[in-house]
């Protein structure tokens, strides 16, 4: 039998079909290539194949996080299915700020999430970073369904960037700025 079982050709269901073409952000998995147009360096697009894959939440809602190595940086692009739409964050310099640049302490964020107050500001690098929320999320790698937790941070200004502070266990306070990213500007290759 060339083609097909004995009982005739084997026919395939299109809906069951992964649209290779029309592949979105949140398809994303390890292996894929990721191109995103004008945020690389000198406004390059941005290209790396995705080598860690996690998805995060905080109750029910869910996010994915890919990262790679652009140029022997690591970048991330977090990513948001949402009621409005798929939201995309980019962290693209690889740049991991401490709580001493910012010019918080640890207490100065236990307050801050005591308070949950949006009116919550405080200035870096001459912008004003404008607290939205913060809590534990949850971290799942794709080889470690068990998870990890992290208390989370997070703050916006107001030219479309967002930063970040995490805590995990016995690690010291990391923040990174990401950018939003127009979803159509993403380009997955299916590796």
């Amino acid at each position: 039998m060339f083609f097909g079982s004995k009982n005739g050709p084997t026919r395939v269901d299109p809906s069951q079909v992964e649209d290779l073409a029309n592949l979105k952000v949140t398809d994303a998995r390890t292996g894929d290539t990721i191109s995103v147009v004008g945020i690389g360096d000198e406004f390059a697009d941005l290209d790396f194949t995705v080598d860690q894959r996690a998805m995060l939440e905080i109750g029910t809602q869910r996010w994915i996080e890919i990262s790679g190595l652009y140029r022997n940086r690591r970048v991330s692009l977090e990513t948001l299915n949402g009621s409005d739409g798929i939201q995309v964050f980019g962290h693209v310099d690889g740049r991991k700020i401490t709580l001493d640049e910012l010019g918080l302490t640890e207490e100065d964020l236990s307050e801050i999430d005591r308070r949950q107050n949006p009116a919550d500001n405080f200035e870096f690098e001459e912008a004003l970073w404008k607290y939205r929320w913060s809590r534990e999320i949850g971290v799942f790698g794709e080889r470690s369904p068990q998870g990890t937790g992290c208390y989370v941070w997070r703050f916006e200004d107001d030219k479309r960037h967002i930063l970040t502070v995490r805590k995990l266990a016995n690690e010291p306070f990391t923040a990174y700025v990401s950018l939003r990213v127009d979803p159509g500007d993403v380009t997955v290759y299916r590796g």
